[in-house]
């Protein structure tokens, strides 16, 4: 059946063996830094990777993936499957068995209760929950018993791992965040940046934007562990100053992110105090397309519905712009062999990785003839065309403060200017940009500008959940608290259809192919212009132990097993 083999084929590996510490807090502190500083603790109120991860360390799920991409018990003893009775025969219902005896940091019990609440904590339409594709189709969450919690689909879900799977949905206290529902969910400042967990490490103190401190979490379910007693996080700066941290001087354990050119990588591995590590997920770097109309004079309600742009709707031109761009050059100068073309929204895993398109190769005199076909001309011989209602092409391209990305927007302003395209340059500092402050007007998520460029991935090897980010219901506005991950506003009732049926199709091989289906049309439909398949590279001193890079999940899924090797 293939159903059947679909959920077994998703946690068919079994979860890593454990490392043994002679005691919990043995190996003093452990120093990371991310240059794109956390701005809360509740990846709930944040699209950022960044703030996901720093939370992963306190907060957990009830299953997660391992670096294979393996669904793995969490809190939980198995992961619920149709043949041991976890997931219903007619595939409507899912029900997760806790492992006993696990407690909060406050000593409290974690039960059932706990897990409800999450999910009616984020599906509440007023808290403008970022991650709430995670609880698509779910129809309602019920506490069984004690130790017991069954999720509800309005339909037959053939991937029923959505709710509570993964680093971006996690397990928030329901005594802690009470009082913290829908429109307040924002407002509870003391929640939101000081969760209580069950994870490994409980916070200290948390400056957003700046500095994470944290301690062994003295009722974490496994007596020996963790190793560190402390954990030192940093935020900000640049990634080649926290990988010059790690790698050269040893200032820092860990760094995360290091979007650097290649040489520059090995200049600073050179340095003998650490070294690099890689690996690929579906990590890509994209030119978001706005779908509405980001004119300044108009209100945040009219800036954040789906309108006609006055021009990036028409096919001829988002597709002379993606043709305009080489992008071998950027894998090259970006990312070298960390780095892939690619013309797809969803890279990875191979089986989701579509064909249709190709775009390997620059075509500037192609991307001029498509934009003078379709009657973009410059009438007026300033280099800048004009739409047939007499609109200069001028846009602003905005993005996060980085290195790359700055050499990306040079490049690729330069390539736009060749075909008649206008850019103004803007980038935004990274803390900010992906930081979930709904006052901020300079996050990804509101996307005052005509383009921007960003990267983000998803948990696990399905991209249901990541795909549910294009439905019309999924745009950032006022109303969800300006969280929501279709920042393009794209908007497609087929599209829609298409992704409903996703959610009820079993079968790996017919999964993919809707997948497929839905990454063209985002791309044919002007949600974005792909640029590069990203490995993800991050960085660890020569001393630390334990380290997984895992590019499914949290890069920080097993800070409970990292440890100072002995004698450094």
């Amino acid at each position: 059946m293939k159903t059947r083999a679909l959920l077994l084929g998703a946690i068919s590996g079994l979860a890593m063996a454990p490392a043994a510490f002679a005691e919990r807090g043995s190996d003093g502190t452990v120093s990371i830094i991310y240059w794109q500083a956390p701005s809360i603790m509740n990846p709930f109120l944040s699209g950022g990777t960044k703030d996901v991860e720093a939370a992963s360390i306190v907060i957990e799920p009830l299953a997660r993936y391992d670096e294979e991409g393996t669904l793995t018990p969490w809190l939980v003893d198995e992961i619920p499957t149709v043949e041991n009775g976890g997931v219903s025969e007619d595939l409507t219902t899912i029900t997760w068995k806790i492992t006993p005896g696990i407690m909060w940091s406050d000593g409290t019990p974690f039960t059932a209760n706990d897990v409800k609440f999450t999910a009616d904590y984020c599906m509440d339409e007023a808290g403008g929950c970022a991650q709430v594709t995670k609880f698509e189709g779910v129809s309602s969450v019920e506490v069984v018993d004690d130790l017991t919690v069954k999720v509800t689909f309005a339909a037959p879900t053939p991937f029923p791992y959505g709710p509570f799977v993964g680093g971006e949905s996690p397990i928030i206290q329901a005594a802690q965040f009470a009082d913290c529902m829908g429109a307040k969910a924002p407002e509870c400042t003391e929640q939101n940046f000081n969760p209580i967990g069950t994870g490994p490490f409980v916070v200290d103190e948390f400056k957003p934007n700046d500095v994470i401190t944290l301690s062994a979490n003295p009722n974490f379910r496994h007596p020996d562990k963790p190793a560190f007693a402390k954990v030192l996080f940093k935020g900000g700066g640049d990634a080649t100053a926290a990988g010059r941290a790690v790698m050269e001087t040893g200032e820092f354990d860990y760094a995360w992110n290091l979007q650097l050119a290649p040489d520059v990588i090995a200049n600073m591995e050179a340095g003998g105090k650490g070294v690099a590590v890689a690996g690929f997920g579906p990590l890509m770097e994209r030119i978001m397309l706005n779908n509405t109309n980001p004119d300044p004079a108009l209100g945040p309600d009219e800036r954040s519905v789906v309108r006609p742009h006055p021009f990036l709707g028409d096919p001829a031109v988002y597709k002379a712009m993606s043709m305009a761009i080489d992008r071998p050059l950027l894998v090259e100068i970006g990312y070298g062999q960390a780095g892939k073309v690619t013309c797809n929204w969803v890279p990875a895993p191979e089986a989701v990785n579509s064909d249709t398109f190709s775009c390997d190769t620059q075509d500037i005199e192609g991307a001029k003839a498509m934009l003078e076909e379709a009657g973009y001309k410059d009438t007026n011989g300033d280099g800048v065309r004009e739409t047939p209602d007499g609109k200069p092409m001028k846009i602003l391209y905005q993005t996060s403060t980085n290195a790359v990305r700055q050499d990306f927007q040079a490049l690729i302003k330069e390539w736009w200017t060749q075909i008649g395209i206008e850019s103004e340059l803007r980038n935004v500092n990274s803390s900010v940009f992906f930081g979930g402050d709904p006052g901020s007007p300079d996050t990804f998520q509101k996307f005052y500008a005509d383009v921007e460029m960003y990267a983000n991935t998803f948990n696990g090897t399905d991209p249901q959940s990541y795909l549910g980010n294009a439905l019309c219901d999924k745009v950032p506005s006022p109303a969800s608290q300006w969280q929501g991950e279709n920042v393009a506003r794209f908007c497609s009732e087929e599209y829609d259809a298409l992704h409903e049926q996703l959610t009820k199709t079993a079968g790996a091989d017919e999964r993919a192919q809707i997948a497929r289906q839905l990454n063209d049309m985002v791309i044919e439909g002007g949600g974005m212009i792909p640029l590069v398949h990203r490995g993800r590279l991050s960085a660890h001193s020569n001393t630390l132990g334990g380290v997984i890079l895992n590019v499914w999940d949290s890069e920080l899924w097993n800070v409970a097993d990292w440890h100072r090797l002995q004698g450094s």
